[in-house]
């Protein structure tokens, strides 16, 4: 009997063993089969995942038609402005709070928990936390640009005086730091590094017979104090290159996105990282965290070109690639997410080049909002809610 029932026990023990070494193994072909083929991942992905969302499957945010509404993601809440309100919308279209906002013509910049909104050549500026506002103020000129960082702190340039521009910055709580003036230069952008020591201005100058651009880096601690001693190290770009957008990243690099390339400044030292030489690049964004992308537009056939997604990690300049079987109208970038805007699909990748959603509509897609955790697809009467 005791010899019987040890046999019962090691035969169970066997089977045990040999059901779960092929779970695992299926397990792993599985993963092995996901990544490497590209026709079983959209099975996996559309069937299994359930990654692929339809028009009339999602939550909506209600508009009425012909009012002028802007509207903004940030965080997990998508914003909608319109006539003084600013109403917050959560995942599910709910109405998690409205706000007085006293802007009829707003621009808007986010990062983190925090939102700007200011009136575009107007006065007003919003800081709001989360769902509340934090601090407001009123600007002596006109707003052409606000921007603000993971922390808080908040930029704002500032046209129509005296100077040609003014950047004006201001700590989370809304206390003034200082102003910077520049008296023959146009701003581009700019960006404040993620540890709050640095502001970066990118200028162009036309006023010669080429374009000149350049990048000033201002140390902020100086600044609120000293202004005069402020400035901690200039970049002028070859001549003719027109500077479009720069941003930090950790580690204080800084992303300097040209119409015809993107590099990187780190330690007084220029890397390219992306060079549209030769290439028939549509579109490329620096509005990441730690990577920069640039789509390349491929001939796939008589007709047909696919969009190739090339995403340059910064660390280690390592790229991920991911294809397109058509030709991206619009992109639009935040945090981890790329959305590619293909007419009447919208696919949804990360910055690790993998799909998160694809949402297909009935009809052409002209705008989108999208943040790390959420994406609205903008129509004449409504808003639809993706979640990411």
């Amino acid at each position: 009997m005791k010899e019987d029932w040890k046999e019962r026990i090691n035969r169970k023990t066997i089977t045990i063993s040999i059901i779960v070494t092929i779970l695992v193994a299926t397990f792993i072909t599985m993963i092995v089969v996901y990544y490497s083929n590209r026709e079983v991942r959209e099975w996996i992905d559309k069937n299994i995942f359930q990654k692929e969302v339809m028009q009339d499957k999602v939550s909506t945010i209600e508009l009425k038609e012909n009012e002028n509404a802007n509207i903004h993601a940030f965080s997990k809440y998508i914003g909608v402005q319109n006539k003084n309100k600013f109403t917050i919308y959560g995942s599910m279209g709910n109405i998690e709070k409205t706000l007085e906002i006293e802007i009829s013509n707003p621009i808007f910049n986010s990062a983190n928990r925090f939102l700007v909104i200011a009136e575009k050549k107007g006065k007003k500026v919003y800081f709001i936390t989360d769902k509340e506002i934090t601090w407001e103020t009123e600007i002596e000129g006109n707003i052409s640009q606000v921007h603000v960082n993971k922390n808080g702190y908040v930029a704002i340039v500032i046209t129509d005086t005296s100077y040609k521009t003014i950047i004006a910055m201001y700590n989370p709580e809304g206390v003034p730091l200082f102003k910077t003036y520049l008296s023959s230069t146009r701003t581009a952008d700019i960006a404040i590094s993620n540890d709050n020591k640095y502001l970066a201005i990118a200028e162009v100058d036309t006023s010669g017979t080429i374009i000149q651009s350049n990048i000033k880096v201002f140390s902020i601690e100086k600044a609120s104090s000293d202004q005069t001693d402020s400035l901690e190290s200039t970049y002028q770009s070859e001549p003719d290159k027109l500077i479009t957008n720069i941003r930090y990243q950790d580690k204080n690099k800084l992303i300097c996105m040209y119409t015809d390339s993107i590099h990187m400044i780190e330690n007084k030292q220029d890397t390219v990282l992306i060079d549209n030489k030769n290439k028939k690049m549509i579109f490329q964004s620096v509005e990441l965290n730690n990577c920069v992308i640039g789509i390349e537009e491929k001939s796939s056939g008589l007709f047909t070109a696919d969009s190739i997604v090339n995403i340059i990690n910064i660390e280690n300049k390592g790229t991920k690639e991911y294809i397109v079987n058509a030709v991206s109208k619009e992109i639009y970038t935040y945090g981890n997410r790329i959305a590619l805007n293909l007419g009447t699909e919208i696919e949804f990748i990360n910055t690790d080049g993998w799909l998160v959603k694809r949402y297909i509509a009935k009809q052409e897609i002209t705008n989108i909002v999208v943040s790390d955790s959420i994406a609205g697809i903008i129509y004449r009467d409504r808003i639809e809610i993706i979640n990411l």
